[in-house]
């Protein structure tokens, strides 16, 4: 990966990481998830009548990372209504570059380097340390958020290698992004409208401006990342976007004031150690 792709994906990394923040703000988080994918899926519709629909053969991927990407948005917003922001999110997205990276070296046969797998080993146990702090704090709830998180990175890694591989199949990287999404955006506004009604999502009319501003730094963040993973290999740019553990942590105990713990700052630490290993071999 060349030196300006790497600080592009670190940028969307950081925009990742903001709108996330903005879910555990002041909304529920399943109609905070809503609205951020509906707002996207608003964004991208104009920008689908300029590029044009991608080639016929992207197709079937658009719609297997759209199954993934509403299985993301359940799990993620049902592990955010269960625990704070700086306990799911590193577990979440840091779960995710080893999970990719087994997904690309089983499924498309991408070599991974000894330094590459250093970092992996140091993901997992920055991951590891993360689980136990949840579990020394044994609720059920807190064991149903770790369960919430661990499924989050497995949407992940899921729609992560197949919009890779649609991507560079599509050929067309514009057309695809923009496809998927506007499709993402109708299963779970589907899904918000059948579970609360029309009467239920009434709260996000007053979270409008924050909910558009939130979905193009969604839609932005990802579609940078879409684009990279079709000129650098996939688990380098996706080990890379999960810098943004580190600017959720930093989101999570200066914005949000959520506590602060040796436990999660020796797990973002080692957790930052692995992508820096990954980076550099």
């Amino acid at each position: 990966m060349t030196l300006p792709v790497f600080l592009i994906v670190l940028s969307a990394a950081l925009l990742h990481a903001g709108w996330n923040a903005m879910i555990k703000v002041r909304l529920d988080p399943f109609l905070a998830m809503t609205l951020l994918c509906t707002a996207c899926g608003l964004i991208a519709l104009p920008a689908l009548g300029v590029t044009g629909l991608p080639p016929a053969v992207a197709w079937p991927w658009v719609t297997a990372s759209v199954a993934l990407h509403l299985g993301y948005y359940v799990c993620l917003s049902e592990a955010y209504r269960r625990a704070d922001m700086g306990q799911v999110y590193p577990i979440a997205r840091g779960s995710a570059p080893l999970l990719t990276a087994l997904l690309s070296v089983t499924l498309l046969h991408q070599a991974m380097s000894p330094g590459a797998l250093a970092g992996i080993a140091l993901l997992g146990g920055g991951v590891v340390l993360l689980s136990l702090r949840g579990h020394r704090h044994s609720s059920s709830r807190n064991r149903t958020a770790l369960g919430f998180s661990v499924l989050t990175a497995i949407t992940i890694a899921g729609y992560t290698v197949v919009d890779g591989v649609g991507a560079r199949v599509a050929g067309r990287v514009n057309s695809y992004a923009a496809l998927l999404f506007v499709l993402d955006a109708l299963p779970m506004l589907g899904l918000c409208l059948h579970r609360h009604g029309f009467a239920g999502i009434a709260p996000m009319r007053r979270f409008l401006l924050p909910g558009l501003a939130g979905g193009a730094m969604s839609l932005v963040a990802y579609w940078i990342v879409i684009w990279a993973m079709t000129v650098a290999p996939i688990p380098l740019v996706a080990a890379v976007r999960e810098t943004s553990v580190v600017f959720a942590g930093l989101i999570a105990v200066f914005v949000l004031k959520e506590p602060f713990s040796r436990a999660r700052a020796a797990a973002t630490m080692l957790t930052v150690l692995g992508l820096v290993l990954m980076r550099l071999f």
